[in-house]
């Protein structure tokens, strides 16, 4: 930034969603320049004004412009080579040599893509490499990969160039508290998250030269602290499975990409994404022997007694021709919606749907009979052998929608519990629509109502369990057996396997299923 005026000793400037700020020149009518960092592309536009001696401003001047996506990895391997392959193909870059340790055509992690990946065997030959540097350290670089550990009970390597001062490394690590992923440079780490044993994670290691600061990113989301670090450049080859004072990666490796510049959160969190999958969706607009279909043929879900699903008569009869009449109740959502007596109303699958024990979405929507509910009363729930692992119910005291999620298949184990305060409906309205997401990659579960789910909706919870016992809608497990019956209305119930995004959440209870793109 410049001013042909000799007079002007500091500027004010502000880009598209910031930054925003001043910047003093060091001296009188001189130019200054600051360093800007695009966090997505698209146009963009910078406004300045001079400012001088008397603090007096200058007229605005703006600067349009346009940010590209930032550009491929300079190298990538993907892994998904057929079996008995001796070296792994590279998207970009060199091909890497396998040492006898690799064996590919292995398991990928679902809703990611891939097809296939590597699995090493934890032994000195389990490793892959270019036999050439893949990143310049002393620059800005960032590494990734999809990696599944055999154990958590020792260091161990995902990729690595050089050693010590001048190395880097992304990896696993033996906490004091436990395991953590971990990405070292020049001796500095960084470190964060949980890794277990059998179970898939996206780990990504990035150095910017400009801020001089290494950061980790976990399954998409940034995890332990920003750490400065000053690594010079080495000449050692980049190593997949291996590092200097590491044990042999043990598991499975797949997608591993070198850049040479800084990726940034959003893209970050895009290659950490793991698109779900649908695994049912109840539309409830009609029965046949006493249950009402999934809208692909998979399991329906059946009705017990108290429970019926209600249509809108056929009539040509139209309350504003004619006022006699009679006002016919309309649906939640399309040609119909379950009703549930409040006694003994429910419905139900023959099988478990969801997966407790990994990351799983379930939604509908619900409108309440009462006003005033006399009890707690469950519209979603999943069952283990002692208690259900998931149960989304009213409760009346709170005047709220809880989640209640117990730490184990026990009776009386503690609960993790979050909400959202929200009247009872009094069968009047639309309904709310509701929905539990279990996010295994940050151990965190939200309860969602009408698309939002606010800090008092969220809540850690790090182990999930797998519940054997089917979805149920309109009752859970209480002390005395089934209860907590719902008096009320229900209508589009949809699960998937996998956590569903926020802007995912709004696209839930309408009808149809959110695009997951």
């Amino acid at each position: 930034m410049d001013s042909p005026s000799d007079d002007v000793v500091a500027y004010t400037y502000g880009f598209i969603g910031g930054p925003y700020g001043t910047v003093r020149a060091q001296q009188a009518g001189g130019a200054v320049t600051i360093p800007f960092l695009p966090l997505a592309s698209g146009p963009q536009r910078l406004t300045v004004r001079a400012i001088d001696r008397a603090g007096r401003s200058s007229g605005q001047s703006a600067y349009e412009f346009n940010v590209k996506s930032g550009h491929a990895p300079v190298s990538q391997w993907k892994l998904a080579d057929p079996a008995g392959t001796t070296s792994a193909a590279a998207e970009t870059g060199t091909a890497a040599r396998a040492g006898s340790g690799v064996t590919f055509a292995g398991a990928a992690p679902d809703g990611t893509g891939l097809t296939s990946t590597a699995h090493l065997d934890g032994g000195d030959q389990a490793f892959l490499t270019p036999d050439a540097p893949a990143v310049d350290t002393h620059g800005t670089f960032a590494v990734s990969a999809w990696v599944r550990p055999e154990r958590t009970d020792r260091d161990m390597a995902v990729v690595s160039q050089g050693a010590g001062s001048t190395g880097a490394g992304l990896g696993l690590r033996r906490g004091d508290e436990g395991p953590v992923w971990s990405f070292t440079v020049a001796g500095q780490e960084v470190s964060g998250g949980a890794p277990e044993t059998g179970e898939w994670a996206h780990v990504l290691g990035l150095y910017d030269a400009e801020t001089g600061l290494a950061q980790l990113y976990v399954n998409g989301h940034e995890a332990g602290t920003k750490t400065k670090a000053e690594p010079t450049r080495t000449t050692d080859a980049f190593r997949i499975g291996q590092g200097s004072g590491l044990s042999a990666w043990q598991g499975d490796i797949g997608d591993v990409r070198a850049y040479d510049r800084v990726v940034v959160p959003a893209e970050a969190t895009e290659l950490g994404y793991r698109k779900p999958k649908s695994l049912g969706h109840w539309s409830l607009e009609t029965a046949s022997d006493g249950a009402s279909p999934e809208q692909s043929g998979r399991a329906p879900l059946k009705l017990g007694a108290g429970a019926t699903v209600y249509r809108v008569p056929d009539s040509s009869c139209l309350p504003e021709l004619d006022p006699d009449c009679p006002v016919v109740p309309l649906p939640l959502v399309g040609d119909g919606h379950l009703q549930l007596d409040g006694e003994t109303g429910y419905a139900a699958t023959e099988q478990p749907v969801a997966d407790t024990s990994g990351s799983f979405t379930i939604g509908a929507v619900v409108r309440l009979a009462d006003a005033e509910p006399a009890h707690p009363m469950t519209v979603l729930s999943q069952a283990g052998e002692h208690t259900d692992a998931f149960k989304v119910r009213y409760q009346p005291s709170e005047h709220a929608w809880q989640l209640v999620m117990p730490v184990k298949d026990e009776r009386g184990a503690a609960e993790t519990v979050v909400s959202q305060i929200e009247s009872a409906d009094g069968g009047e309205g639309q309904g709310h629509r509701l929905a539990v997401v279990y996010d295994d990659a940050t151990d965190q579960v939200k309860l969602y109502l009408d698309g939002v789910a606010g800090t008092s909706a969220t809540a850690d919870f790090p182990d999930g369990w797998h519940s054997s016992g089917p979805l149920q809608v309109g009752r859970g497990h209480t002390a005395d057996g089934w209860g907590e019956y719902l008096h009320g209305d229900v209508d589009e119930v949809q699960a998937y396997a996998g956590a569903l995004r926020d802007r995912d959440i709004t696209g839930l209870g309408w009808g149809t299923d959110p695009c997951l793109c």
